[in-house]
């Protein structure tokens, strides 16, 4: 990246170029440009909503959402998912960037509507569907708005754990002390925060399991029962008592179960699903 060495290591030049890949993994997809790479459609099935997507923490918020609607009987929120492999550049295909110019999954099309709906990120996919189905998000004002504080709590908190911590500790072609430390001590205030109100709340936003815990379970939830980066002992997660409670509960519900596996297509067999267009699709 231009480096330009010295005694107390890198300093930044006058100006940045791009001349090589960062490293570590994720690299290869990473680019300073935005827009297509290629020309390639996305597929269509014949559900009213098409999610594409890949079942990190961010696509699962979404996929468990649609199945916690499908749980409760809704039969006018079934969906498509297509899985998007973002290690093969898929998220800058035409099909996918005219859906998400961020070209990020997840990202919805809800072909219900006339012309049809472009949703994405994925905050905004679950304010979405939470509204539109009347689902996982209080009428009442004050506890709709403290929904909405803690949604937008993980959008503004989770890049700290992922693209800070999680970078740094899990992925960087090199372990890094200050980063390293600054990120950590970043997450623990976190999950503290987390432990905190969850000392008082059955869920997130207060007694009722709303698109709150949905959005922060992926990230956060995982993260202490040792799921991502496999870092719960480095963070003595066990430490935050409550966070792993409501961790444990969330992860026992079917509809969590089921919206976890779509699009993934890792670790266990029995775990994956690539594609999902029915129910039947997970027996």
């Amino acid at each position: 990246m231009g480096n330009t060495a010295s005694e107390n290591g890198y300093q930044p030049p006058k100006v940045w170029k791009w001349d090589q890949e960062s490293g570590g993994k994720f690299a290869n997809i990473n680019r300073p440009e935005a827009g297509a790479t290629h020309d390639k459609e996305l597929p269509v099935g014949e559900h009213p909503h098409q999610l594409y997507s890949l079942a990190t923490p961010n696509g699962q918020k979404v996929t468990i959402l649609f199945e916690e609607l499908l749980e409760k009987g809704i039969d006018a929120a079934e969906y498509d998912a297509y899985i998007i492999d973002i290690t093969e550049g898929d998220q800058f295909s035409s099909g996918f960037v005219e859906i998400n110019p961020n070209s990020k999954i997840p990202a919805l099309l809800d072909n219900s509507t006339t012309p049809a709906t472009r949703v994405f990120e994925s905050g905004s996919i679950l304010l979405y569907l939470a509204e539109k189905f009347g689902e996982f998000l209080p009428n009442e004002p004050a506890k709709r708005t403290e929904c909405l504080n803690w949604l937008f709590w993980q959008m503004g908190s989770a890049p700290m754990l992922g693209g800070g911590f999680g970078h740094f500790y899990a992925y960087a072609p090199e372990k890094l002390e200050y980063p390293i430390n600054r990120y950590t001590m970043e997450v623990k205030r976190q999950l503290d925060v987390l432990d905190k109100q969850l000392a008082d709340n059955d869920y997130i936003a207060g007694n009722d399991y709303t698109i709150a815990d949905m959005a922060i379970f992926p990230w956060y939830g995982a993260l202490v029962l040792n799921e991502v980066y496999e870092a719960a002992e480095f963070l003595q997660a066990h430490e935050y008592e409550n966070v792993v409670a409501w961790a444990k509960r969330i992860n026992e519900r079917p509809a969590v179960k089921r919206g976890r596996r779509v699009n993934k297509v890792w670790g266990e067999e029995s775990e994956q699903l690539r594609e999902r267009h029915s129910a039947s699709d997970f027996e």
